[in-house]
């Protein structure tokens, strides 16, 4: 017994502030990975199935697609798509919850742990929320013959880090905001717009010339170019490198950021 209560004492810091957000997670992970399957299903039924039908009749869906159907196109996009919205609701009022209702944070604070292994144990929750997530899609693409690939394994992980991407540059701004009237806008404004505008259902090429610029500063299309290329093909070493860099760069600048306004907030 003083062995086991010894182990815990000594063990990673982030692992322990992690444990207290895998508790809760652990009571819900089947409905996440089940809302995984379901959600992006019905979209692929919806829009790759339904609208993609309407696509390939046209005569130039083939060159604008790249050869490759509507429905593959579309679908391959869910996997950092998904990921992102369910990562970026999750930096939000959840990561606010630690630091104003239930005040956890400060609970933490208080205890050996520091800033920066509260910082790091909910990088590590986002990081498994985000591979049940892009899990539970690329279960679903496994289903269709058209994104049926070795490709979903690393592109699962690539959604998961397009998400991450997005879930720490936002929790460092939940950090510095003592109540949650702007989160509706970053999702609004932010998020959404991302989303219609990032890749996910036409080539950035379709956007006005001085828009295509702003799409390729967004983590969001350099994470479903990735994604699209591992599991279709087609992408090369150096753009699939240059794409991941990117997600990177935005993962590690958002734990550079979050770091700083975490220990800001909590410092007593």
């Amino acid at each position: 017994m003083n062995v086991t209560v010894q182990h815990r004492i000594s063990s990673w810091g982030p692992s322990r502030v992690y444990l207290r957000d895998w508790i809760y997670f652990k009571r819900m992970w089947w409905s996440v990975l089940i809302g995984s399957i379901v959600q992006p299903l019905m979209f692929l039924l919806g829009v790759g199935l339904g609208v993609g039908e309407l696509v390939d009749r046209g005569p130039e869906a083939a060159n604008v697609l790249g050869d490759t159907s509507y429905f593959a196109f579309y679908a391959t996009a869910l996997l950092a798509t998904t990921s992102m919205f369910v990562l970026a609701q999750e930096s939000l009022w959840p990561t606010m919850d630690g630091f104003t209702w239930s005040n956890a944070h400060q609970a933490m604070i208080s205890t050996p742990l520091n800033a920066a292994d509260i910082v790091f144990g909910k990088m590590l929750h986002y990081a498994v929320r985000g591979i049940v997530t892009s899990g539970g899609v690329a279960l679903v693409l496994a289903l269709f013959a058209d994104t049926r690939s070795f490709g979903l394994i690393p592109a699962a992980f690539v959604g998961m880090l397009t998400g991450l991407a997005f879930a720490m540059p936002i929790a460092a701004w939940t950090a510095t905001r003592t109540t949650d009237n702007s989160f509706p806008a970053i999702l609004r404004f932010g998020i959404i717009p991302m989303f219609l505008f990032g890749g996910a259902f036409y080539p950035i090429e379709q956007l006005p010339t001085w828009l295509q610029p702003v799409a390729w500063c967004t983590p969001l299309w350099h994470g479903v170019e990735l994604c699209r290329g591992l599991v279709l093909g087609g992408l090369s070493l150096g753009a699939g490198l240059g794409h991941l860099a990117v997600l990177l760069a935005f993962f590690a600048a958002g734990i550079l950021a979050a770091r700083v306004t975490f220990e800001r907030r909590l410092r007593p």
